[in-house]
Parts: structure tokens; C-alpha cells; sequence
């Protein structure tokens, strides 16, 4: 008997946002090299001394500490313990914190960077009021024919009761954190918390959320997409018809799905169409090179 052919995988949105007053916002197939998620929102203005601070989140699956923090956006808008506005970027698996990466208000060195940008933009002052403050003071300062170059390069993101639009996109090496379209930091993946994990995205603390967004999602989840891959004729690579002139060998870890399939969908999709030229991936694979 013929066999039944295999369903299609299951396909998910493209993009997807926060209905109504839902807590947060979720990704039916998580995230994938492109992908970005935009909150907009306002920080709370906290009475008396409080840090006066919000979290943005990208979360697994799960509930609690149970629930793997995937990226932690911390914004502290009156600081910390180092007394000045602070961003800090984590990841926490199973209860425990990984070693955070703190934005004070230097721009850090292009050595530190992820995709080209670097890890911390500089902000060299804070209104600690509205941006009509600060937009009053800019004035001010034209109309008396000084310049503000040296007192102010770019002000702390955020500011107690005014709208920002905050973008967390995923790059080929990292994510990247974008405030009413300007870069403020970049924090590299880690090992282990892979973007088809991302469940969820949740906005807690001294934040009133306006919207949420998330879009250039998979179409398929990666773990459903690798096991009907089989599946998919348009990523199929021929077999050789003529002599191979150029071989490429990629090597790839297990957990790297995701960027493999970037890899198909790029640049590779050249090569299939190539009767000369043939690229292999080489999955999980230790290479040991022997010195004569």
C-alpha cells in the first residue's frame, strides 16, 4: 500500500499583538533571526525616594522562576546603588541570574560590540524632569548663542510619565534595544537560551503599557519546522549532476536550527540553484586536527 503523505507542519502568525488589558504578550512559535517586539508604554512616576523602575522580558515557557528569563531589560530611571540612571540587561535560568551586563551612561568600546553595534550607548545627561524641559532648556541655550555640546549629547531614555516606544530586535549575534529609534544597547546571545524558545513577553514594575507588538515571526515553529523539514521541497538541495568545482562545509551546533535555517533561506538558496557549487551542513560534530 502507498503510504499517506505527511501533514504539513502547522503554521503560526507572522505577527502578532496584545489583546486588550492581557498581562503579556505570546509567541505562539517564539522568535527567529529578524524578529522584533515593540512595547510602548510609560514609566510610572514613583512618590518619594523609590528607584522608580520596570522590567521588559523575554520569557519561556512556564510560570515564575520555573519559566526560563530568556533577556531581562531593567531600566532604573532615579539609579541604584551606583547613584546614577542604569539599564541593565540579564538572563536567569531556574532561578539564577547570569552575569549582568550594565548600561551607566559611557558609550562602550567597539570591541564590546554584537553585530557591529556596541553594547552601551552613551548618554551624557538627564532632565530628572519632562522632555518639554529638556526641549525649553535647548532653546535657551540657541537663542543666547551657546552651545549645548558639551552639557548634553544624548538624555537618559527614559522619562517618569513620558511615551516611549521601546524595539528589542534579534540580530545574527545578539539582541538590540532601540528607544524611539535610537540604538541603546546590544546584549550577545548566550548559550542555551536559544529564539525559538521565547514564549512570552511581559512588562512588570513602575510601567503603564500602551500597546505591545511582536512581528517577522516564524511562520513555523523551528522544533516543528526541523522535524518536517523533509517537508519543505523549496529548501532541498539537488543532487550534483556535474563534477562539484566548490564544496562547502558548515559546521553547525545541535541547537542551532534557527541559524541554519537562515542560512537556507539567504545565501545557500544560490548555491542549490548552482550546478557547480554544493554546501553541507555537519551537525554536532567534533573536529579534531591532528599537527605532524
Amino acid at each position: 500500500a502507498t503510504p499517506s503523505p505527511s501533514p504539513a507542519p502547522p503554521r503560526c502568525p507572522t505577527s502578532v499583538a496584545r489583546p486588550g488589558d492581557a498581562p503579556a504578550l505570546a509567541l505562539p512559535c517564539g522568535l527567529a533571526l529578524g524578529s522584533h517586539v515593540t512595547v510602548v508604554g510609560r514609566p510610572r512616576r514613583v512618590p518619594g525616594g523609590g528607584l522608580a523602575q520596570f522590567a521588559v522580558e523575554l520569557r519561556g515557557a512556564g510560570d515564575g522562576d520555573a519559566a526560563t528569563t530568556i533577556l531581562h531589560l531593567n531600566p532604573r530611571l532615579r539609579g541604584d546603588w551606583s547613584g546614577r540612571p542604569v539599564v541593565e540587561l540579564n538572563t536567569r535560568f531556574r532561578g539564577q541570574w547570569g552575569p549582568a551586563l550594565r548600561c551607566e551612561g559611557w558609550r562602550r568600546s567597539d570591541e564590546d560590540s554584537v553585530d557591529g553595534l556596541v553594547t552601551c550607548e552613551q548618554w551624557t545627561w538627564n532632565t530628572g524632569g519632562t522632555l518639554e524641559e529638556l526641549k525649553s532648556m535647548l532653546l535657551r541655550n540657541r537663542v543666547a548663542g551657546q552651545s549645548s555640546s558639551g552639557l548634553i549629547d544624548w538624555p537618559y531614555p527614559f522619562v517618569e510619565g513620558e511615551l516611549f516606544a521601546l524595539t528589542i530586535s534579534s540580530g545574527l549575534e545578539g539582541y538590540h534595544v532601540q528607544v524611539d529609534g535610537r540604538h541603546v544597547a546590544s546584549f550577545p546571545y548566550r548559550v542555551g537560551f536559544d529564539l525559538e524558545d521565547v514564549a512570552t513577553v511581559q512588562a512588570t514594575g513602575d510601567i503603564e503599557v500602551e500597546s505591545m507588538f511582536a512581528g517577522t515571526l516564524p511562520a513555523v515553529h523551528p522544533n516543528i519546522l526541523q522535524r518536517n523539514l523533509e517537508l519543505l521541497a523549496e529548501l532541498k538541495a539537488p543532487p550534483p549532476e556535474e563534477p562539484v568545482e566548490l564544496f562547502i562545509g558548515i559546521l553547525s551546533a545541535g541547537s542551532h536550527f534557527t541559524e541554519r535555517m537562515a542560512v537556507r533561506r539567504s545565501w545557500m538558496s544560490a548555491v542549490r540553484n548552482s550546478s557547480s557549487t554544493m554546501a553541507r551542513f555537519f551537525v554536532a560534530l567534533v573536529i579534531y586536527c591532528l599537527a605532524i
